[in-house]
């Protein structure tokens, strides 16, 4: 019953390896025929750790026929690290066909990275042209002012190259638009006319590439071409109105304050006027006052009492008799032009 146990066991084991031994011949075989040996075990063993045989296999053939060495222990580590193999190799490939420097750490960094490193080397050999400002982003032109109040809407094509020392760290495509947009402003900005800058667009790209905007980014921009300029709206005269807007309502709110404060001063002398003709009254009405006192004192007799009532009856009627004369004479006057006239 042992030897029996035994037998069993090894025949599982046996037919477990020839299992595996017949899964794996044709990658292992494949291997040995391009001169990209991969030994059993190591294929078992990807297995084994979840990596898949094939991948590694197929790099590792691709690799060998461009002439680059790598080993197969490099290619599972970086599938390990959920590393895009395949497209790794294939930018080794790219790379070294171009003449372009590039080891395969520093290609697995960039992968790894989150970087696209087979666009990379495609566009190192390939330059890359790029819309300023980026139209996915809802934004067609670039608006600057000129010194003279006219807005210029610019639109720029940016021709970069991939620099893949800096491709890890480096700054992307927006950093590299938002660089060039500035710098249109700047430059347009600092124009004292905007005809001169219609007349010669060039200046913008010379003044441009000349700030090195390409520092610390990812690309080095070869050329930057202005596409089209537009005239856009007359901003300095806008502002112009919007401040003579702004003055004109400050002034009439000056104005309002004025007039306001010009009635309230007028209402204080109407209150002033009537305040004296009331106290004109008060006077008046002291009048009979006195003359009664002066009847008590005996300061003012009857005869003298009648004596002023004559007065001022008879002061009345030359005033009444005055004002009648005055009136007819004005009719004979005007019945004496008549008849002359007649």
């Amino acid at each position: 019953m042992v030897y029996l146990i035994v037998a069993v066991v090894a025949g599982v084991f046996a037919l477990g390896f020839l299992l595996l031994f017949f899964r794996f011949f044709g990658l292992w075989f494949r291997a040995l025929l391009s001169g990209a040996y991969v030994g059993m075990g190591k294929l078992i063993g990807m297995w084994l750790r979840h990596v898949n045989p094939a991948v590694i296999v197929d790099s590792r053939i691709m690799l060998s026929k461009a002439g680059i060495d790598v080993d197969s222990d490099m290619l599972e580590t970086h599938f390990l690290a959920r590393g895009d193999v395949l497209k790794v190799s294939q930018a080794l490939v790219a790379a070294n066909k171009a003449n372009i420097p590039l080891p395969f750490q520093r290609a697995a960094a960039i992968d790894l990275a989150g970087r696209d490193v087979l666009e990379a080397v495609r566009t190192s050999v390939n330059p890359k042209v790029i819309d300023c400002p980026d139209t996915a982003k809802g934004k067609h032109t670039i608006d600057a002012v000129a010194k003279d109040g006219i807005q210029l809407q610019v639109k720029a094509r940016v021709t970069v190259r991939a620099n893949i020392e800096r491709l890890v760290g480096g700054a992307t495509e927006e950093t590299i638009i938002a660089r060039v947009g500035e710098g249109i402003v700047t430059t347009i900005g600092s124009s004292e006319s905007y005809k001169s800058v219609l007349e010669n667009p060039d200046q913008i790209s010379k003044r441009v590439l000349g700030k090195g905007l390409d520092a610390g980014t990812a690309f080095e921009i070869l050329s930057i071409d202005i596409a089209d300029i537009d005239v856009g709206a007359n901003v300095g005269a806008k502002l112009q109105a919007d401040q003579a807007e702004a003055d004109k309502r400050r002034f009439q709110a000056e104005a309002e304050k004025r007039r306001a404060v010009a009635q309230a001063q007028e209402q204080e002398m109407i209150a002033l006027v009537q305040e004296n003709r009331a106290k004109v009254v008060l006077a008046e009405a002291e009048i009979p006052l006195a003359i009664a006192e002066a009847f008590r004192s005996g300061h003012l007799g009857v005869i003298d009492y009648y004596r002023l009532k004559n007065i001022q009856a008879d002061t009345d009627m030359r005033a009444s008799i005055g004002g009648v004369s005055q009136g007819g004479g004005n009719r004979a006057s005007k019945g004496g032009s008549g008849a002359a006239v007649l």
